[in-house]
């Protein structure tokens, strides 16, 4: 078999094995692996290091054998071999092609045939219910109407439109409605995908001539979720085919939900017909999750790994990363895999040692790259936001600034006056203030504010 095709079959395996772990589980131990070879029955993946051979040997190799067998492969045995390329290709070798079934090469390559295949169409995640959702002050709103929804869909909150930053657990939550739909009934006919598959199948669609297949695959949807939907944005065929998409299910009453990193109003190019029909049904903004709800998380997931931490571990982790879920899954994961490996219970000491050297907030970030963030958010320039202009969409940064400053550096007052060209500390005083209180009940400052925090410290 041709190397793009080895790489296309292990591809494929890795599409399912995300579908069965956990985000953070699959970025740290599955996501840089290849398949290096297979011959006389022993089939070899490559790994980056040996901590990584460990973890697939002991607690995932049985999820890759039966994997693999969907995909045409059987192997007498299965080997972790730690390889410098194990992110990229591997190079040509000697090693004799691998015989993989019909099936295996039709889900690595589409071809032209009677029907497009998609085999990066993900599907729902069974994993993600509402179950195991935590519900805090930032989500509870967001709980809630999905939950309704789930028990009727298309009758309320159509569309639902759910907006926040990265790793907030959107994705967790419009999946878990979707489960909740299939559950419930199981012919119900629940499409979950991003909005980049939905641009590339539509591609595809052009491309191979399936309009009409691609068109009656969505519209005859009960539920349609799409994720990312800000990745349609400037794509003015596709967003004209989902206009006509989301037409056809809103007047049949279907359900639609859709989750963004913005609202609609401030997703660039975005046509204003959608923008319109987004806002038709709710639009929640899920905030990030505060320090009870990450302890909550913390300990719900070490539970599902049949450990106990004790309430300092719990209290460091939700302290170490305050604004993304995944984030704080990787690092707990992390300390879970270090202390199984070496027959340790995870207590401070370890977690402070292990994680503390990649600290949740860069040292770098100084008053500069503040001001300079937040003057590219607002998209006004650097000498307006720091000179005598008055007009609101000057002031507001401005205040922002001021904000963030006090918030994330802890500057003084009169400090942070001087940051933005100011002589009276006490405006600085005001705007903090007035910041502090608009962020509790205007969803645009709280979600810009979030932005800049994760441009920040991306």
């Amino acid at each position: 078999m041709r190397e793009e095709n080895t790489t296309g079959l292990w591809q494929a395996v890795l599409g399912e094995i995300e579908l069965s772990v956990s985000r953070g589980s699959f970025v740290t131990w599955f996501k840089n692996t290849s398949l290096l070879r297979y011959k006389d029955g022993v089939l070899v993946v490559g790994v980056g290091t040996v901590f990584v051979k460990n973890q697939l040997e002991r607690k995932f190799n049985q999820l890759i054998i039966d994997t693999l067998a969907k995909n045409g492969i059987v192997p007498e045995k299965v080997e972790y071999k730690i390889h410098a390329a194990n992110s990229k290709l591997h190079k040509k070798s000697n090693d004799e092609p691998i015989m993989v079934s019909p099936k295996a090469v039709t889900k690595s390559q589409p071809a032209a045939s009677s029907q497009v295949r998609h085999s990066y169409r993900q599907g729902l995640n069974e994993r993600y219910t509402f179950e195991n959702f935590i519900v805090g002050s930032g989500n509870e709103l967001a709980y809630a109407a999905c939950q309704a929804i789930a028990a009727e869909p298309g009758k309320k909150y159509n569309p639902l439109f759910l907006y926040g930053g990265v790793g907030i657990g959107k994705t967790h939550l419009i999946q878990a409605v979707g489960n909740a739909v299939l559950a419930k009934d199981p012919n119900a006919h629940v499409v979950y995908i991003s909005s980049e598959q939905f641009v590339q199948e539509f591609l595809d669609a052009i491309r191979y001539k399936k309009n009409t297949d691609f068109a009656g695959y969505y519209r005859s949807a009960d539920v349609l979720i799409v994720d990312d939907m800000q990745f349609i944005a400037g794509k003015e065929k596709t967003q004209e085919e989902f206009f006509h998409t989301f037409n056809a299910l809103h007047q049949a009453n279907k359900q639609i939900i859709i989750s963004s990193d913005k609202p609609p109003k401030d997703i660039p190019t975005l046509e204003e017909r959608l923008r319109s029909r987004f806002n038709w049904g709710m639009s929640i903004d899920m905030q990030i999750p505060d320090f009870e709800t990450r302890c909550a998380i913390v300990q719900t997931k070490a539970t599902t790994h049949g450990i106990t931490l004790e309430p300092s571990v719990v209290d460091y982790l939700a302290n170490h990363v305050q604004t993304n879920i995944r984030e704080l899954e990787g690092a707990l994961n992390q300390l879970l895999a270090f202390c199984e490996m070496r027959g340790l219970q995870p207590d401070l000491p370890i977690a402070t040692g292990l994680l503390g050297a990649a600290k949740s907030r860069p040292k770098h970030v100084n008053p500069k790259h503040i001001v300079e963030r937040t003057a590219k958010h607002f998209r006004v320039s650097l000498d307006d936001l720091l000179g005598p202009k008055r007009d609101k969409d000057i002031v507001v940064p401005r205040q922002v600034a001021m904000y963030m400053l006090r918030s994330e550096l802890h500057l003084s007052f009169p400090k942070i006056a001087r940051e933005l060209g100011r002589k009276d500390h006490t405006t600085a005083i005001h705007s903090v203030e007035k910041i502090e209180k608009e962020a509790a009940l205007d969803a645009d400052i709280r979600s810009a504010i979030s932005e800049i925090k994760e441009r920040l410290y991306a």
